[in-house]
C-alpha cells in the first residue's frame, strides 16, 4: 500500500471512529470478550480446547474460515456455555454495552435469546430476562450509551417457547424492553408458523424486527412484512432480488438492518464487491449499518463503516443519511426520539455537510437508470 492510500485509509478510520453511531441489531450472545471467556471457563470449570486466549479464539470467532452460514453458527455453540450465573450473565451485558460506547455508539438496540442464556444450565427465562434487565439499568448509569432491549425467539423453538418469550415481552414492556425478534433457519421454519405470538406481541404495542431474506430469498421478507408485521427486517438483503418485495419495503416504510462483515462471513454474499447495500440505497429503501455479532466477526461499528465504504464503494457522505434512517426505525420511546435526533445531528457538527445530509435539506440520490 502506498503512502497516500495508507493516509486515507488512516483518515476513514479515524473519521469512522469519531462519529456517532447507532447499532440497531447486535446481539447479546455475540459480543463477548475472550478474555471473559477464559475467565469464566476458569472459575466455573468449563473444558476448553484452551485457556490462551490467541489458542481459544480459532474456536468463537472468525479467524480463517471459509465463508459459511452454519459454520458461523457453529461458534455460538460453544459460547452458550458460558452462562454460567447470574454474575456472568450480567458481566456478559454489562460488557457489551461498555464495548459499544467505547465505539461511540450513542444508541444501541441489544438484542437476545432468553433460551440461548437459559438452556444448559437451565435457568429459568424470566430469571435470565431480569439479569439482564438489572445489567443494562446499571450500565446506563454509568456509560452514555443509551440502550434498549429486544428478545429473540430461534425459529426452530418448539412454539409453546416463542409464546412464553412473547409473554416476557409483555411483561416486561417498557423503556427497556421494546421489541420481539425471529432469528434462525429461515428456509425450514417459515414465517407463517409465528404468526400468532408476534400478532399478540403487536397488539401489544411491542415493535418486531424479523431476520429474513439472509440466507433466504426476497419471499421470506415479503411474509416477515405481511405474516408477522415486522417494522424492520433484519439483513434483508436478498430483498434487491425482487422489485415486488422493494416496493413492498418502500410503501411500508421498513427499514433493513445490514451486517456487513456477518454477510461476507456467513456466504450469503460471495463477497463485498457483491454486497447490495448500495443498490438497496439507490433504490431508496431505508439502510442502516450494524454489526451483528462483533466478537464472532471481531468487527466494531467503527469497522462496519470502513467496510461499506471502502470494500463496498458506499459513498462516504451518505452514512449520515444512514444514520438518519436508524433514528427513525430505531425502537426507542417516541417521546426520546427528538432527543435521539438533536444528539446526533449536535454530533454532526463538525463534518461538513453532514448535517444536511442527515437532516434531509439534500435530496436522496435518484437511483441509477439501470434500475428501472
Amino acid at each position: 500500500m502506498n503512502e497516500v492510500n495508507k493516509e486515507r485509509r488512516q483518515a476513514l478510520r479515524a473519521w469512522a471512529r469519531s462519529l456517532p453511531k447507532i447499532d440497531l441489531h447486535r446481539h447479546l450472545e455475540g459480543t463477548l470478550r475472550l478474555r471473559t471467556l477464559a475467565d469464566i471457563a476458569i472459575e466455573h470449570g468449563i473444558d476448553l480446547p484452551s485457556y490462551d486466549i490467541e489458542q481459544l479464539r480459532p474456536y468463537v470467532q472468525i479467524t480463517n474460515d471459509p465463508p459459511d452460514f452454519h459454520r458461523f453458527l457453529e461458534k455460538f455453540k460453544l459460547l452458550r456455555h458460558f452462562y454460567t450465573s447470574r454474575e456472568a450473565v450480567q458481566r456478559v451485558t454489562r460488557e457489551a454495552v461498555i464495548d459499544a460506547a467505547a465505539d461511540n455508539i450513542v444508541y444501541l438496540e441489544l438484542r437476545f435469546n432468553p433460551v440461548a442464556l437459559s438452556r444448559v444450565h437451565r435457568f429459568r427465562l424470566s430469571d435470565v430476562v431480569e439479569w439482564v434487565i438489572e445489567a443494562v439499568e446499571q450500565v446506563q448509569r454509568e456509560v452514555a450509551t443509551r440502550t434498549c432491549l429486544i428478545f429473540q425467539i430461534g425459529r426452530n423453538e418448539p412454539l409453546s417457547v416463542a409464546e412464553e418469550i412473547v409473554d416476557l415481552a409483555i411483561a416486561y414492556h417498557g423503556n427497556l424492553v421494546r421489541g420481539v425478534d425471529l432469528a434462525g433457519d429461515e428456509v425450514h421454519y417459515p414465517a407463517q408458523r409465528f404468526a400468532r405470538p408476534f400478532r399478540r406481541a403487536k397488539e401489544a404495542g411491542l415493535h418486531i424486527t424479523v431476520h429474513a431474506g439472509e440466507a433466504a430469498g426476497a419471499e421470506s421478507v415479503r411474509a416477515a412484512v405481511e405474516v408477522l408485521h415486522a417494522e424492520r427486517i433484519g439483513h434483508g438483503i436478498h430483498s434487491v432480488e425482487s422489485s415486488a418485495v422493494i416496493h413492498l419495503l418502500r410503501q411500508r416504510g421498513i427499514t433493513l438492518e445490514i451486517c456487513p462483515t456477518s454477510n461476507y462471513q456467513t456466504g450469503v454474499v460471495r463477497g463485498f464487491d457483491y454486497h447490495p447495500l448500495l443498490d438497496l440505497f439507490n433504490l431508496q429503501v431505508g439502510v442502516t449499518i450494524n454489526t451483528d455479532d462483533p466478537s464472532i466477526s471481531d468487527t466494531t461499528l467503527s469497522d462496519e463503516y470502513v467496510v461499506a465504504v471502502e470494500a463496498i464503494g458506499f459513498p462516504q457522505p451518505q452514512i449520515y443519511r444512514t444514520l438518519r434512517y436508524a433514528v427513525e426505525a430505531a425502537f426507542i420511546p417516541d417521546e426520546e426520539r427528538p432527543w435521539l435526533f438533536s444528539l446526533i445531528d449536535e454530533r454532526l457538527a463538525p463534518y461538513e455537510g453532514a448535517r444536511a445530509i442527515f437532516r434531509r435539506d439534500i435530496e436522496h440520490p435518484s437511483p441509477p437508470a439501470r434500475y428501472w
